[in-house]
């Protein structure tokens, strides 16, 4: 990247040496746990590419439909990408720093403090939106500060591109679109309204856009049917008390840097081109808070406030000494935390690690699921255990079965059908039937030969189906206690008193939506 008006520095060589470390630190540890249960959903949309899906917007399908084509199904394909966007990450907290008109002393530190945070450790080790959200929510600050540096109309032009290609990966960053726009209205840059490229942005993000609109007018805006199913069910166990507190938990050492950083850009002079940016990002925590949000919605908020706090202490720390003494603390009181953001031990050891934790702090917002609950590990790393267990018992089962095209796998949840559709690839297992998430729109709607044995997937065997068939035997289930699957079964069911294809052809009938969990 140039510099701003060949004023400011590039890049200290030291960023991309920190980058670097992030993508290695990830790599070392990518394969600790399994898939998690999410990472097998995207997965399995990566076979069915489509402009749109029952949760999400299409390019988390895309980019998994990549990575199986060129790598397969392996955990190193899943994780490849996030792992590579932490380092790109780190470049861009350096470059929002610059743009601050920080140093390289402040790219640095701004660097250092936000590979040490925990949801830069969790976001890069999964493959999920989240860790493209957070790349297009900082992209968007960036973009904008090089706009308010410059008044060049490229950026605006790009701002629409990352805009665009932004919702079409997570809905959410419409929040910062929203905050920036409304923010901009009653500042001095209201002028951008009068821009025709800010125009010409607006069209070319709602381009980008434009497919999945279509599909999701097409499928009946499935969006808000699982806005409501995510309200009811995740949500509603949202405390606004504790979403706050949560977000000291997910910088903890990084707080040296948001909190100076926040008040740099409320107070001092120097910031006061950037204030109406810095509110915008305010008024999008206020608003993810007020909609009872997740904790870690606002994790794009992050990398602005650390770039703010890099510039502040780079004009505060003038020795040596103290120079060094602020990056150094934040890495070394990171160590004893670094399995809260990544697992660097296997589970049962994580456990131990977690238990000790809660014991000696007292603290068990880790260990707080969305159901509200407290459990042994935290919920990522429990999400990440006995789908192996599940694909082998579907195995197990299928490898019993007779006539194989007379048999259909069916799993209650979209975790345990993703963990047949891209775990089960190794046992040659055709794809099962699901009606949770977009495992709905794939359904076999009419059979084309009768079925005679079901592979069924579930907690406990449905009364449904127990009526159904004459024989139903449980073949193998999950066995680790501390998984979150743990107790799935996997029964074969066989010798159907009836007609099973016309119960299924009933079944579908009666679920017009793809059904939440």
């Amino acid at each position: 990247m140039n510099n701003l008006n060949g004023t400011f520095p590039r890049f200290s060589p030291w960023v991309a040496v920190i980058a670097i470390f992030n993508i290695l630190l990830h790599f070392v540890f990518y394969n600790t746990l399994g898939f998690h249960r999410d990472e097998l959903l995207y997965f399995s949309l990566g076979q069915h590419l489509s402009a749109g899906y029952a949760s999400v917007p299409p390019l988390i399908g895309f980019m998994a439909w990549l990575m199986i084509k060129t790598l397969g199904y392996s955990l190193f394909a899943c994780r490849i990408i996030p792992i590579l966007l932490g380092g790109l990450m780190v470049l861009v907290t350096a470059a929002i720093t610059r743009e601050l008109k920080g140093k390289q002393y402040a790219q640095l530190i701004a660097a250092i403090a936000y590979m040490a945070t925990p949801f830069n450790l969790r976001t890069y080790m999964l493959f999920m939106p989240v860790c493209f959200d957070c790349l297009f929510w900082s992209l968007l600050v960036f973009i904008m500060l090089k706009w308010i540096n410059t008044r060049g109309n490229k950026y605006l032009l790009l701002l629409g591109l990352t805009a665009g290609f932004g919702m079409l990966n997570k809905y959410l960053i419409a929040v910062e679109l929203f905050a920036i726009l409304i923010v901009f209205a009653f500042s001095s840059y209201r002028k951008i309204f009068a821009n025709k490229y800010f125009y010409f942005a607006c069209l070319l993000a709602i381009l980008v856009f434009l497919p999945n609109l279509i599909w999701q007018l097409a499928n009946n805006l499935p969006v808000l049917t699982h806005m409501q199913a995510l309200r009811d069910s995740q949500l509603v166990h949202v405390n606004r008390t504790a979403f706050f507190t949560d977000q000291v938990f997910l910088i903890v050492m990084a707080s040296l840097l948001v909190i100076p950083g926040l008040l740099h850009l409320g107070w001092a002079g120097t910031m006061k081109q950037y204030r109406p940016l810095f509110m915008a990002s305010i008024l999008s925590l206020l608003i993810i808070a007020l909609l009872r949000g997740k904790s870690y919605y606002t994790i794009g908020l992050f990398p602005f406030w650390i770039a703010a706090g890099g510039v502040f202490w780079e004009t505060r720390l003038k020795s040596i000494v103290s120079r060094i003494l602020l990056p150094a603390s934040m890495v070394l009181l990171t160590i004893p935390i670094l399995p809260m953001g990544i697992p660097v031990y296997h589970a049962p050891k994580l456990a131990d690690y977690f238990a000790g934790a809660k014991q000696a702090t007292g603290f068990d917002m880790a260990l707080r699921w969305e159901t509200g609950r407290i459990h042994s590990l935290p919920q990522d790393y429990a999400d990440m255990l006995g789908w192996d267990e599940i694909a082998a018992g579907a195995a197990k089962a299928y490898s019993q079965v007779p006539d194989k095209s007379a048999c259909m796998i069916y799993a209650e949840y979209y975790g345990r059908a993703g963990a047949v559709m891209v775990l089960g690839k190794k046992y040659h297992l055709p794809e099962p039937a699901c009606f949770s998430e977009s495992f709905f729109y794939w359904l076999p709607r009419h059979p084309q030969t009768e079925i005679k044995s079901l592979i069924y997937i579930n907690d406990e065997l449905g009364a449904d189906v127990h009526d159904l068939f004459a024989e139903c035997r449980l073949v193998a289930s999950v066995n680790d206690t501390l998984a979150r699957e743990y107790g799935t079964g996997i029964w074969l069911c066989t010798n159907p008193h009836s007609s099973f294809n016309a119960f299924w052809e009933q079944r579908v009938t009666q679920i017009p939506d793809p059904f939440y969990h």
